[in-house]
Parts: C-alpha cells; sequence; structure tokens
C-alpha cells in the first residue's frame, strides 16, 4: 500500500512533472503529517481569544497549526524568475549560442533572456517555463505565451503550485500567522494575473470555497473579494452553497462599507461571466 513518505515524493514529482503521476494524492503536499482538522481548530481558537483570552496550552494541541519556528525566507522570491542552471562563467558563451542557433528548434531558450515582444515571437517554439511557476505571475511576456499555447501541463503545475501556497499561507488558516501583509501582495499578484488573462484560476476557486466559510470578512478583504469577481461560471447549487451562503453570513452582521463591496464584487464577477459568454458565443459563431 502507499507510504506517507512515498505519497510526499510523488506529489512533489507532481508539481513538476502532473502528467507522469496518474494516480491520486491527497491535496496537501507539505503539511502531510498535520492535523487536517486544522484550520477550524485555528477558527475556534481565534474566536476564544477574543472572547476570553489567549490560554497557555491553546497552541500546543493544535498538531502543527501554530506558526512554524524561524521560516527564514523571502517572500514572493519564487515570483521572479531564477537565474539559469548553466555556470554563469559560460553565460557569455551561451549568449552566442542562443545568436548561431536562433531558429534551430532543438535548442531551448532560457527564459530568464526573454526581455521584449518580439523575443516572444521568434523563440515562441523553444521557450521552457522556470522550474519556479511562481515566477509566471509577475511576467506579461510569459503570461502571453500561456495565452497563445494553451499547454495542460503549464496550467497543471501552476495549480498544484498555487493551491499549496494558499493554502500554506492563508493568514485565517494558521494561527497567528505574522505574513499578512506578505500575502495581500501575493493575492494582489494572483488577481493582476487573472486580469491580464481574463479567466480565473482554478486554484484560487478552490481556495475561496474551502476558505470563505472560515474568512472573518475583514482579513486581506479587498484581495478576497477581487479574487471572488474571477470565479468560473458553476452550477447554481454549486455558487451558493459555496459562494453566497458564506458571503452572507458576513453580508447580514457586518458594515455598511462591507455591504458595498460584496455587492461591487458581485457586479463584477456578473460581468466577467457575461464578457466570457460572449467570447464564446461570438467563436462558436465564427466556426
Amino acid at each position: 500500500g502507499m507510504q506517507s513518505h512515498l505519497q510526499a515524493l510523488l506529489s512533489l514529482y507532481k508539481v513538476f512533472c502532473p502528467e507522469q503521476v496518474t494516480i491520486t494524492l491527497p491535496g496537501k503536499m507539505k503539511t502531510y503529517f498535520k492535523s487536517s482538522e486544522g484550520p477550524w481548530k485555528a477558527a475556534i481558537t481565534a474566536v476564544r481569544q477574543r472572547n476570553q483570552g489567549p490560554s497557555p496550552l491553546a497552541q500546543a494541541v493544535f498538531l502543527g497549526t501554530s506558526q512554524p519556528q524561524s521560516r527564514k525566507r523571502k517572500w514572493n522570491a519564487q515570483l521572479v524568475i531564477p537565474a539559469s542552471s548553466t555556470n554563469t562563467n559560460n553565460l557569455d558563451e551561451d549568449r552566442e549560442k542562443s545568436r548561431i542557433y536562433l531558429y534551430s528548434a532543438s535548442e531551448s531558450f532560457p527564459v530568464e533572456q526573454l526581455q521584449t515582444f518580439p523575443q516572444l515571437l521568434q523563440n515562441i517554439h523553444r521557450i521552457e517555463f522556470p522550474s519556479q511557476m511562481g515566477s509566471v505571475l509577475t511576467n506579461p511576456l510569459l503570461l502571453h505565451y500561456m495565452n497563445c499555447v494553451k499547454d495542460e501541463s503549464i496550467y497543471l503545475r501552476l495549480y498544484y503550485w498555487m493551491g499549496q501556497m494558499l493554502q500554506e499561507e492563508c493568514p485565517w488558516c494558521v494561527v497567528d500567522n505574522p505574513y499578512e501583509e506578505e500575502f495581500k501582495s501575493f493575492l494582489e499578484s494572483v488577481y493582476k494575473a487573472e486580469c491580464f488573462l481574463q479567466e480565473g484560476f482554478s486554484a484560487c476557486e478552490e481556495f475561496l470555497y474551502k476558505t470563505l466559510p472560515l474568512w472573518d470578512g475583514f482579513c486581506c478583504r479587498s484581495e478576497i473579494l477581487r479574487l471572488v469577481s474571477w470565479i468560473p461560471l458553476s452550477s447554481s447549487s454549486d455558487i451558493k452553497s459555496c459562494l453566497y451562503n458564506p458571503l452572507a453570513q458576513l453580508f447580514f452582521t457586518s458594515s455598511v462599507y462591507f455591504k458595498c463591496s460584496v455587492l461591487e464584487s458581485l457586479k463584477e464577477l456578473l460581468q466577467n461571466w457575461l464578457n466570457c459568454n460572449v467570447i464564446q458565443l461570438d467563436s462558436e459563431f465564427s466556426s
């Protein structure tokens, strides 16, 4: 049978080569040995702390939902295209080779050298995405490439990476998470990428449906409501249970400003649905 360390290894393979791993794996990757009830326990703890004050034993029983000690990594580092894996001493030599074999289909074009749109057009069949898929979100040229190529493996890699980031860094799913501002910046980058592509990410949709029942309506409010406006059209029952019901609970107990913000987000959601529907009808009519 499947063992936990093998599942963790396969989940890592699935991030980089999802087409090679055909079996179904659990959604969580880095939180493999932690309690699946972590978000609910974190939400209950937050309510208890607001009503009764902090308990000295509160975080000890949450089995890994508390903030990990000394997490030393720079936020948004994965949103920048990493340097080439080749030796930096040979970078000039590689650039000369790229000029010589400009139109050679057998040579891949390094994405860290992709600077202009003409470069994208000339090398569109030789571009290989970086190992850190997060760098795609802040690179307009690579987003153009995603729109043109429509490679399923690219969307799968982005789906698994983004789902992991959203789950592990969400402030209201991790007790005492001090990285709210960094998470806001990350959500803003995701929203801008969705606006550029004119479609929402499936990882964001799943994240919103799972975490909206736990959301307090205050943390990252504007960023969350912006992401709501790009949820794809689905059945009315799913939309009602996963989107409208959690928002309604906050809507009727919040300020007028929050009510207006929700209505504005839903108006934009309707506009995006209509625009997508018009585009599909135009394409079907032209075909």
